[in-house]
């Protein structure tokens, strides 16, 4: 006997943030993104040495 999983609709969470808080959510999350972009630029740059290419200079 197989039991195939209810389905329910998605529900919608509304939530108050003060403008605060906001702003602190806005600023960490560019953080972040600089980050990633760091990271990014990174792994590139070892990948591109382990595979011995160098990267050129424009």
């Amino acid at each position: 006997m197989s039991t195939s999983p209810m389905t329910r609709p998605p529900q919608t969470l509304y939530v108050t943030v003060r403008r605060d808080e906001w702003h602190q959510l806005k600023d960490e999350r560019d953080q972040l993104q600089q980050e990633v972009l760091r990271l990014r630029s990174h792994l590139q740059a070892q990948v591109n040495q382990a595979s011995g290419i160098q990267p050129s200079i424009c």
